[in-house]
């Protein structure tokens, strides 16, 4: 007995280091497990990297995360590639960002097709019915979660709150919030550094893990002719396929005008998806005129409840503009190509600001100032996701206005919500489990109500 506990306790000391073929199971994996938003996103790659299977240490996990979450565009997927990158340089980066989408682009494709030749279909819309409640569970179970890690002290949890306070009452815009909060955290870690330089191991004890604290590789330090090379080659590969289209069909095409237009959303998505997406729709519906308002609202309906960065809405975006607005191509071959052109500017920059500016962060690790900023931002974040559970609990268990009426309440929403959260939290259930079970459930339950 006391032989398999030392072995055990043995093993637990000394994690394993993923080969490539094995890294790259887990991220073709997550690619179709990845639903709930970026909270959600976040919080299976914390449970499935750190707690499970300690590629990296939560330190560095939340390192990764802050530099993220002051980047245009989805913060989960670059989150992602920086960890790829961690744990096996730039093709490991390549993989992990790449599968985090690849899914998603298929599913959403084929989502689309069917919304723009059949409408909605009833099966599908059964399925979301017992999916969105899953997601809800996902996201509560996402601000426990990293709130237990982030929140070290009552100063974190006042961070937290106010953010909490800022975004749900005030409305005030995400990216605002970030910046104050780097703003506090940065104050703080010259006037009060005991209080604020909370992303770091705690008592002297060591984080097991394979990326740790101690992780250097020749990979990792910065270069110019590195940041040079990445810039040459990625600016390259993003810009190449507008070209091609303008070349092609002219620079009126919608195809040209769908590159262009989400080349320059892709550089404005600071504070993530929602924060841009009344840009996106004011766009898309007014200024081209590629959607109606409804279809937009249906997109995003689509694109929560599928894998993938949330985002995602705007491939479906491409899908219909294309296929609604060019006549000399099938509908059909015009919304893959439309859909794909948005999807390539949309995620082909993330590269671009990991690969560049990932080794300069990791230089800065362990600064007092800058992880005073980042510990402040992450407790921030906290606040944020707490009202992405919020708003999602309202709507889901409310519908259709989201108001606490007794008379609404949707309770077998309540019950798979309920039992999909105890579940994560108490009996470490499986996330990949909670989405299946959760999109059967729906069907049953809608199957039983003859639909």
């Amino acid at each position: 007995m006391n032989q398999i506990e030392a072995t055990a306790t043995k093993e637990r000391i000394a994690p394993k280091a993923p080969t490539f073929g094995e890294a790259f199971l887990f991220w073709v994996k997550l690619g179709f497990i990845n639903f709930g938003g970026p909270t959600g996103q976040i919080a299976i790659m914390n449970t499935e990297i750190v707690e499970k299977r300690r590629w990296i240490s939560q330190e560095r996990f939340l390192h990764a995360l802050n530099y993220c979450m002051l980047l245009p565009g989805p913060e989960a997927q670059q989150l992602a590639i920086y960890i790829g990158w961690l744990l096996h340089r730039t093709w490991g980066g390549i993989v992990a960002g790449a599968f985090f989408v690849i899914p998603s682009i298929f599913i959403l494709l084929f989502l689309s097709w069917i919304y723009a030749a059949y409408g909605n279909v009833p099966t599908v819309m059964a399925a979301f019915y017992g999916l969105k409640p899953a997601v809800t569970a996902i996201v509560a179970s996402a601000t426990i979660q990293i709130g237990r890690r982030a929140l070290k002290n009552e100063v974190m949890y006042l961070i937290a709150f106010l953010a909490f306070v800022a975004i749900y009452f005030l409305r005030l815009p995400f990216p605002a919030i970030i910046v104050a909060a780097g703003l506090i955290g940065f104050l703080g870690g010259k006037l009060w550094p005991q209080k604020f330089y909370v992303i770091r191991p705690h008592g002297g004890e060591k984080e097991e893990a394979v990326i740790s604290d101690d992780f250097q590789s020749e990979h990792t330090r910065p270069s110019l002719r590195w940041a040079a090379k990445v810039i040459a080659v990625c600016v390259t590969l993003w810009v190449a396929p507008i070209i091609a289209v303008g070349l092609w069909r002219g620079t009126d095409d919608v195809f040209f005008q769908i590159g262009l237009f989400f080349s320059k959303a892709a550089m404005v998505t600071f504070g993530g998806a929602y924060a841009v997406l009344a840009y996106i729709a004011q766009a898309a519906v007014e200024q081209y005129g590629w959607l109606l308002p409804g279809q937009m609202l249906d997109g995003l309906g689509l694109a929560e409840t599928t894998p993938g960065p949330l985002i995602m809405v705007t491939q479906f975006v491409g899908f219909l503009a294309a296929w609604q607005n060019v006549r000399d191509l099938s509908p059909l071959a015009a919304g893959i190509i439309g859909a794909l052109m948005t999807t390539w500017v949309t995620f082909t920059p993330c590269f671009l600001w990991i690969f560049l500016g990932a080794p300069f962060i990791e230089r800065l690790r362990g600064n007092v100032v800058l992880t005073s900023a980042l510990s402040a931002i992450t407790a921030a974040v906290v606040g944020v996701v707490l009202n992405l559970a919020v708003f999602f609990s309202l709507h889901i268990l409310f519908p259709p206005q989201g108001k606490i009426l007794l008379a609404q309440l949707d309770w077998m929403a309540l019950a798979i919500t309920g039992v999909s959260f105890i579940g994560m939290l108490r009996w470490r259930w499986d996330i990949m489990i909670v989405v299946l079970v959760g999109a059967l459930v729906g069907l049953v339950y809608k199957w039983m109500l003859g639909m």
